[in-house]
């Protein structure tokens, strides 16, 4: 059923968000809705600047034309996994480091190949553009974190939701990983988890403005600059694979609560340690798991390009 299908897909991005490193954005093209999502929420934008201007009967129409079929599971999916990995996943992450981070190392390595099919044409220069974007992510994952902010500001929480809710469309950013360099990843867990009404409410806002803005401008590029944003999207992949590199150093991190605790640290890449044969073990079953995700959904867009096919040559002549 399409609805459980579109609820599993908000799932996988909900649980990909809530992990520094991870993107939201990279489990949308994983699972195949990329596109019509980010139209979808484009469009969803668009409708609210409508009924913000005063414009109702427009609004109502363009509100009547989204597509909540898919709208309505995705972001059900999303908050639920946010809701209830909030709970469990920083610990798993804390407890098991190396684990995890080879799981999703193997997960996200999988998805490059992902972006890089959808190109139409193909040419040399793209790599060129996908090694910039690759060093540009590599650059801004090594970016020192700060110390969690123990009374951040309204404008400070909605302005760091606005920027990092841009992770959830695009693919190789992580938004858990840019709140945690603002400064407002625990104090944001902490509010989901004491219900901050306030806090929840201020956040939403700011993301609710900055993942339109950014769906309308990523929807203009792929109508526009179709394999050039795809080339970009492979390269954000590939640099933020350093946020996912299993060993790696660790640095003094202050919660808002005023309390130090030893956090991950990017910017300092070691070599293997003893349990490196687990580590490539679970990195090559992220990987199968993700080439098994793109070759069916790969099998399922050439059946129906197939069908499309067949109808077509059965259509009596005119």
């Amino acid at each position: 059923m399409p609805l459980i299908k579109h609820l599993a897909q908000g799932l996988l991005m909900g649980s990909a968000d809530i992990i520094p490193g991870v993107s939201g954005g990279t489990m949308a093209l994983i699972v195949g809705i990329y596109k019509d999502l980010i139209s979808a929420i484009g469009d969803g934008f668009s409708a609210v600047l409508l009924l913000a201007r005063g414009r109702g009967g427009e609004a109502l129409q363009a509100f009547r034309a989204l597509d909540w079929g898919l709208l309505l599971p995705v972001v059900m999916g999303i908050g639920l996994a946010i809701g209830v990995g909030s709970l469990f996943i920083p610990e798993l992450l804390v407890r098991y480091p190396v684990e995890c981070r080879a799981l999703f190392f193997g997960l996200v390595a999988a998805s490059l190949i992902v972006p890089w099919r959808e190109r139409k044409e193909q040419h040399a220069w793209h790599l060129a553009v996908a090694a910039v974007a690759a060093v540009v992510a590599f650059v801004l994952i090594g970016l020192p974190r700060s110390g969690d902010a123990a009374d951040p500001s309204v404008l400070r929480i909605a302005g760091t939701a606005a920027v990092s809710i841009n992770a959830m469309i695009l693919p190789g950013v992580s938004g858990a990983f840019l709140l945690e360099v603002f400064g407002l990843y625990r104090p944001t867990l902490e509010a989901l988890r004491s219900l901050d009404v306030g806090y929840i409410a201020t956040f939403a806002l700011g993301a609710g403005v900055g993942l339109g803005l950014a769906a309308k401008g990523l929807s203009w590029l792929l109508d526009r600059h179709h394999d050039l944003t795809m080339a970009v999207l492979v390269g954000l992949l590939a640099g933020s694979l350093r946020a996912l590199w299993p060993w790696v150093g660790y640095v003094e991190h202050v919660g808002s609560d005023g309390v130090a605790e030893r956090v991950p640290d990017p910017s300092v890449l070691l070599a293997p340690g003893e349990a490196w044969p687990l580590a490539l073990g679970l990195a090559a079953l992220g990987f199968a798991l993700v080439s098994a995700l793109a070759w069916a959904g790969r099998r399922r867009l050439d059946g129906a390009d197939a069908a499309l096919a067949r109808e077509h040559d059965e259509m009596p002549a005119a």
